[in-house]
């Protein structure tokens, strides 16, 4: 491939890789440990990868500031549908994740308990209880696939269980996508008072 020309062959066999990685994760994060040495493999390549990831039909956002690289498709192809507990929590940990910030400076790592997230669940009065342990472990292991964010420690039924909220956060959940989340969970709300009238 004439891109990768100039390319000694450990990088092209590493720029395969990590394009295959981007393509399954759609993003890597520099304060992520394993992550770290394949987002500065990026920022090298840059160019190469976002040539390349144009032709698939990508493409590469880079944000040097929250050391997160994006991989998106204008064309809205391979879109993840969430389920509704699973929109419900990553609203939750965007919320978590700009309260949390606030208290930090801005190197800090953004770290929430489990509990933090089933009381903002139950502050929302979407059901009278909590998530259910295999929902949220399904959930938070979807989110970790995709780079959002790492469980520090395994225990599901915890509410000291720790969870490492990433910046990518940042760009999976944009400003605008929490007021529309916002209104979807007020519609939700209605929905469920209505049912409860009829009863």
């Amino acid at each position: 491939m004439e891109l990768l020309e100039g390319m000694l062959q450990r990088d092209k066999d590493e720029f395969k890789r990590v394009c295959n990685k981007l393509l399954s994760t759609c993003f890597i994060c520099r304060k992520s440990e394993t992550n770290k040495a394949d987002y500065y493999f990026v920022i090298k390549y840059k160019e190469k990868f976002s040539e390349y990831l144009d032709i698939l039909g990508y493409r590469l956002e880079i944000n040097e500031e929250y050391g997160v690289i994006q991989l998106t498709n204008p064309q809205n192809y391979n879109r993840l549908n969430l389920k509704l507990f699973e929109s419900v929590i990553l609203l939750i940990l965007r919320i978590l994740y700009d309260e949390k910030k606030r208290e930090l400076s801005v190197s800090d790592e953004v770290i929430v308990m489990l509990g933090d997230i089933q009381d903002r669940f139950l502050s929302l009065k979407i059901r009278d209880k909590m998530i259910d342990k295999t929902t949220m472990r399904n959930t938070l292991y979807l989110f970790r696939r995709f780079q959002l964010i790492e469980i520090l420690d395994r225990n599901m039924g915890d509410e000291e269980s720790r969870i490492l909220i990433y910046d990518s956060i940042l760009m999976a959940v944009r400003v605008e996508d929490i007021q529309q989340a916002y209104e979807k969970l007020k519609v939700y709300r209605k929905g469920k008072e209505n049912d409860e009238k009829t009863k």
